[in-house]
């Protein structure tokens, strides 16, 4: 295993989760001010993207099968995420849906292809 490589990975699904829990804080720890208003949203949203890095760069998987399961979780939860705001209504620009929409059907193509790799993998005896 590559330990520096596990070691970043880690550390930035880790950073990506304490972004999407409590962007304030982390905002006020790295940068000393604290997030407000939209800026909570953006926060989570990298944070959702850190968490998705990690899991795609994490050793010992194949490259291609990490992308692919890293870009269909950042697809997914940014997805859910982006409905969340529409329903509640705070911040809803002109393109929120269409984001919502779009983000949809690309986790929904990539999970199907990491749904269709994962299965041709021979299993070991």
């Amino acid at each position: 295993m590559n330990k520096p490589l596990a070691v970043a990975a880690l550390a930035e699904a880790a950073i990506g989760m304490a972004l999407i829990v409590v962007p304030s804080l982390v905002a006020r720890l790295l940068l000393g001010t604290e997030l407000t208003g939209v800026a909570v949203a953006v926060g989570r949203v990298a944070g959702i993207s850190l968490m998705a890095l990690g899991l795609a760069c994490w050793p010992g998987r194949d490259p291609a099968r990490g992308a692919l399961g890293g870009m269909a979780t950042y697809g997914l939860l940014v997805t859910l995420y982006l409905a969340y705001l529409g329903i509640r209504g705070e911040w809803a620009g002109p393109i929120l849906w269409p984001a919502v929409a779009v983000h949809a059907v690309l986790t929904l193509l990539l999970g199907r292809v990491w749904l269709s790799a994962r299965s041709a993998v021979p299993k070991e005896p």
